[in-house]
């Protein structure tokens, strides 16, 4: 069932649901730029066996406003988003996934509304802690020497993206896929394809968003509040991960106590068809234990 609900004052939210109404509610949480119809439809199905799966577009990206040059605001307040979807969709707590920015707006739940969440997975994200990562031999790594973005990604990113049409667009977010992915897994460049243009189909549009660029990212820290959550949180750790590699998943399993951590062979920062059952293994494992699913 797809809908909208009210954020905020003129913005509003595409949001869609799927799986049994009465099933405990699982939210998906996209990355920056990124439409809700990123959940790839069959990891979606897979988790909707057993969940109210619902999937939602942030601000500036597919059916939901679109408004940051007139409206700009920070980061941060796309957690409270995530908040009036499950408000406006009459849901109480929720298991939540996080997938990049998702991740860290997973987290800013985790800290300030641990009573809103069942559970937590944060999936090829970055630890909003300034603890250090403590290493098998002891080491103490500050966060900000851990590794970096790789050269090939922030490449990428550094290209300034022209308007050639719908089909070169299309083409571009591909090869965005194909970077992003790693190296480990086989690239499916028309599986990928396929998603983008039901991704402009759902958008109405091919423009590409740079409104969570271009937000404030201030605020975020969460060192204390996170290392004292009681929150169930699953990290996935994803060896082809190419924007927050490993040992990005061992820090964030160290900052949030009693964290699990599951690894997904082969998966980077995209989810192929190959990763999709593993995921969907590793999720459904951790919301059928504390918090029930």
């Amino acid at each position: 069932m797809e809908r909208f609900v009210d954020a905020a004052p003129g913005v509003r939210l595409w949001t869609e649901d799927r799986g049994a109404a009465d099933a405990s509610p699982l939210l998906l949480i996209m990355g920056a730029q990124a439409s809700g119809m990123g959940w790839p439809d069959a990891l979606v199905d897979l988790l909707a066996a057993r969940h109210r799966v619902i999937r939602y577009d942030h601000r500036d990206t597919g059916r939901s406003t679109w408004a940051f040059d007139q409206r700009p605001y920070p980061i941060r307040e796309l957690a409270d988003d995530a908040l009036a979807v499950l408000d406006g969709l009459g849901v109480e707590r929720a298991h939540v996934v996080g997938l990049s920015m998702g991740g860290l707006l997973t987290q800013l739940l985790v800290a300030d509304h641990p009573e809103r969440l069942l559970s937590a997975t944060l999936i090829g994200t970055s630890a909003l802690s300034e603890a250090p990562y403590v290493r098998p031999d002891g080491t103490r790594i500050p966060p900000g020497r851990l590794p970096g973005i790789a050269p090939r990604v922030l490449e990428m990113w550094s290209r300034p993206v022209a308007d050639l049409g719908p089909e070169a667009e299309v083409e571009r977010r591909v090869e965005h896929w194909r970077v992003l992915g790693g190296d480990q897994l086989p690239f499916d460049a028309e599986y990928f394809r396929a998603l983008e243009r039901k991704i402009i189909e759902h958008t109405g549009h091919y423009d590409a968003g740079t409104a969570h660029g271009r937000a404030d990212a201030s605020g975020l820290d969460r060192t204390a509040l996170l290392a004292t959550a009681s929150v169930p949180t699953l990290v996935i750790s994803a060896p082809a991960e190419p924007v927050f590699p490993p040992p990005h998943p061992d820090h964030l399993a160290q900052v949030i106590p009693g964290s699990r951590l599951v690894e997904i062979p082969g998966m980077g920062h995209a989810l192929p068809p190959a990763v999709h059952a593993p995921l969907a293994d590793a999720i459904l494992g951790h919301t059928s234990g504390p918090g029930g699913s």
